[in-house]
């Protein structure tokens, strides 16, 4: 009896060994997701079936066998050869798979969830519902906020397919808390993202965004119109309507994002702007410019102008320079 029980214990050694210490390659490379509480026998099931490990039942008794070492949801690839211990220490380490997001300085939340998208994290109208319903993310800073638009900080992104759309949205409002904070951007933040938001997508030179806050200020102060492109471009695309180009019936519309037909800021940002466009609104040059226009050498740099004859002067500059290109 002894003996046949030293016999079956060194068959389930020598089972374990092949079933887990030889390493065991998968036939191509494997991404298998693993929703937050799958089970360890799920995991197991779908790592034998996937070539990845060589026995689920002994996958599991690992799984008993550590009790204090748990399973990790998460996305994971598997490309190389490797043991069953190597695999469960990956998965218990929470070895998961990152997709990086990059947004830009100025992208809007349409843009940003077309990125989230691209990465293969989710459709993009999921993460807009987010943007546009989850204002609540942002309260403590703008009350007045219309959307998340304006606090979905530009940078570079790592997220996991476990994630909701809900999360990754505020790590992007987190992030913009914290340069908020740096910045001491602490009172007015509704308007001053708002300014922000415009004079990023009117210049990408660091040194001008001073200069064309100040134009705007000054317009505002004038009870002018700002006449700001940019935002009759939003107001398209707030309708779903942009055609790559604005057109007079754009220049007509009765969105309050039309800074040509109502003086004032726009109901609120209009992209998400950086650090240096945040410190352009809160601390504008002090000009008495009241209009700009591209030089049109290909810089992205402007003429500014105090008057409106200089300006004029300015336009006709600039389409020369654009039809000598």
């Amino acid at each position: 009896m002894v003996r046949f029980i030293a016999i079956l214990l060194l068959v389930a050694i020598l089972w374990l060994a092949w079933a887990l210490a030889i390493p065991i390659a998968p036939k191509a490379p494997q991404v298998l997701l693993f929703p937050p509480g799958s089970s360890s026998r799920l995991i197991a099931a779908e790592l034998e079936r996937a070539g990845v490990i060589r026995n689920k039942f002994a996958f599991e008794f690992l799984h008993y066998a550590m009790p204090k070492k748990k399973l990790k949801a998460g996305e994971y690839r598997f490309v190389r050869a490797a043991n069953g211990l190597e695999i469960f220490e990956r998965i218990a380490r929470g070895d998961v798979v990152v997709h990086t997001v990059v947004v830009p300085e100025g992208f809007n939340m349409f843009e940003i969830a077309a990125a989230v998208e691209a990465a293969g994290l989710g459709k993009k109208q999921d993460f807009l519902a987010v943007a546009i319903h989850e204002t609540a993310l942002i309260h403590n800073v703008d009350p007045q906020a219309k959307s998340l638009e304006g606090y979905l900080f530009p940078d570079t992104y790592q997220f996991t397919r476990t994630m909701t759309m809900r999360d990754m949205a505020t790590a992007m409002v987190r992030r913009f808390q914290k340069e908020a904070q740096t910045l001491g951007l602490q009172h007015d933040a509704h308007r001053l993202v708002t300014l922000a938001s415009i004079v990023e997508k009117e210049t990408a030179a660091p040194d001008e965004r001073p200069e064309v806050a100040s134009v705007y200020v000054n317009r505002l102060a004038k009870n002018m119109a700002l006449a700001a492109d940019p935002t009759v471009v939003y107001a398209a695309m707030l309708k779903g309507n942009y055609r790559g180009t604005i057109y007079q019936g754009d220049l007509q519309s009765d969105s309050p994002y039309n800074t040509y037909k109502f003086a004032g800021l726009p109901p609120g940002p209009i992209a998400n702007p950086g650090a240096a466009s945040l410190r352009a609104a809160m601390k504008p040059a002090n000009t008495n410019y009241l209009f700009f226009v591209a030089v049109g050498d290909g810089s992205g740099r402007h003429h500014f102008s105090a008057r409106f004859e200089q300006h004029q002067r300015n336009v006709v500059a600039y389409r020369k320079a654009m039809k000598a290109r």
